[in-house]
């Protein structure tokens, strides 16, 4: 049987144990709390790809009484092969060394150590001690500087302890760490011990496939929202003593629900793809994602930038000429410019008893007893779905699993406070792909099918490039 690295994380109370655990496990469900001491049994996290568990860390409680628990290991090491099984043993029947002895249960069964410290504050004598004691323990170790702030002139101390009692050390901010810092504290992990080189490399290397298949996925759940959204048509009938404008912008408020919840539903599932299934983190206050998906600013920033406007509409065919609407071109939303909001916009452009029978706009048509809206002509609601589910994915992918700062983010780091689209610098080829998937999508709506699987693949693989750079 291949055996499964087991690490304990251990170190003083309210130094961010839980906060890493959570990060490096990926699970959102170690509870996280300010309040030293919550942890006072050992609970072990798997980690598991694709139901095989390939590694477990065990949260611990923190120490209590170090300089005690010291002295009784020193009185024991001489005079015993196991010190820490007999510690334990003695121990048990003592209720202030309870918490000691617990944080000692997986190093007896074989644990490595990861040690965490709050680098922000000055080493003292009680952590030199806990030191002493996983350095007598004999385990595999690695000290990890957790710091909880950019103080930096406590480190050079801690560096200089670390090196007399541990195999490794490193900086890992539990609350800030990506994905690559998690795989980089791994990969460190493999020289702490010769003996866990090779199965380390093995997680290391599964840790890495997963990461690859689930950005994949996360590319099907966007191609597929852009498919369903492009291809989304309500009719609704109506009586000819109905008002007209009053029933068309009833149907576009079903429209856009419908729209939003596709989208909602596709955020959900990369929510939960990147393992964030009970903590919904809060969104900067300045992110666009909290701009509701009709809304003007929300096209003018992650829609078509102006000169993909006129790219667009030579690739559609459409004649440019000076000043023209870019609604001509099958912008869509060129009426914010007048009216601001989709609704109303609908209405000022289909009110009134002079609306001909065969208009279309935004793919709404009035004719006899019917009203239809979609399936869109507009290429910029491709770009705008595709935009905010870029930002979307981007937000998750950075959001460690340990932080729960929800208050605090406005200090977002520039890499997750983009402004605009990821789209605004692409060049006509990728805006021909989207035009040409837009046109499938359009075919197939006619034809009651779905867009051709050669146009859906040259759009995946565009997008799977933004997720790479990402």
């Amino acid at each position: 049987m291949t055996m499964i690295p087991e690490f304990a994380i251990i170190g003083h109370p309210n130094e961010g144990k839980s906060t890493v655990l959570a990060t490096l496990a990926e699970d959102d469900s170690v509870r996280v709390s300010s309040t030293p001491g919550e942890t006072i049994v050992c609970q072990t996290f798997p980690v598991r790809i694709d139901g095989r568990e390939m590694l477990r860390f065990t949260d611990t409680p923190g120490f209590q009484n170090p300089g005690r628990l010291l002295s009784e290991l020193k009185n024991r090491f001489s005079e015993s092969l196991d010190p820490i099984k007999d510690f334990r043993i003695y121990a048990a029947t003592i209720p202030e060394l309870h918490d000691d002895r617990e944080l000692l249960a997986p190093l007896e069964r074989g644990a490595g150590v990861i040690y965490i410290v709050d680098g922000s504050r000055p080493v003292r004598n009680v952590d030199k001690a806990e030191m002493e004691i996983l350095r007598l323990s004999g385990r595999p170790r690695m000290a990890i500087i957790n710091c909880k702030d950019d103080e930096e002139k406590h480190l050079p101390a801690w560096k200089n302890e670390f090196r007399k009692n541990f195999n490794s050390n490193r900086r890992f901010n539990g609350h800030r760490a990506t994905y690559a810092e998690r795989i980089s504290l791994l990969e460190a992990l493999k020289s702490i011990d010769q003996d866990w080189q090779n199965i380390l490399e093995e997680v290391i290397s599964v840790f890495k496939e997963d990461w690859h298949n689930r950005n994949r996925v996360t590319v099907d759940i966007i191609t597929t929202l852009l498919e369903e959204s492009l291809h989304l048509k309500l009719i609704e009938n109506i009586s000819s003593t109905s008002n007209s404008k009053h029933a068309r912008a009833k149907l576009f408020s079903r429209y856009s629900k419908e729209l939003r919840l596709k989208e909602t539903n596709a955020h959900t599932q990369i929510r939960r793809l990147f393992k964030h299934n009970i903590f919904n983190y809060k969104l900067p206050p300045h992110s666009l994602l909290h701009e509701d998906l009709f809304n003007q600013k929300t096209w003018q920033l992650l829609g078509l930038a102006k000169n993909q406007i006129v790219i667009a509409g030579g690739i559609s065919g459409a004649a440019l000429g000076a000043g023209l609407d870019v609604a001509a071109l099958g912008h869509g939303l060129g009426m914010f410019t007048a009216v601001g909001c989709m609704a109303g916009a609908l209405s000022a452009f289909l009110g009134g008893e002079s609306v001909s029978n065969n208009l279309e706009i935004f793919g709404v048509s009035l004719g006899g007893k019917q009203i239809q809206i979609g399936p869109t002509k507009s290429i910029d609601l491709l770009f705008v779905l595709l935009n905010r589910s870029l930002l979307f994915y981007q937000y998750t992918i950075n959001w460690a699993h340990g932080r729960r700062d929800y208050e605090s983010l406005e200090q977002v780091s520039s890499s997750t406070a983009r402004l605009s689209g990821f789209t605004r610098d692409w060049p006509a080829s990728k805006i021909k792909i989207c035009h040409t998937f837009l046109k499938s999508v359009q075919k197939a709506n006619g034809n009651g099918g779905k867009p051709h699987d050669d146009f859906r693949k040259l759009l995946f693989e565009v997008i799977e490039g933004v997720t790479k750079k990402t």
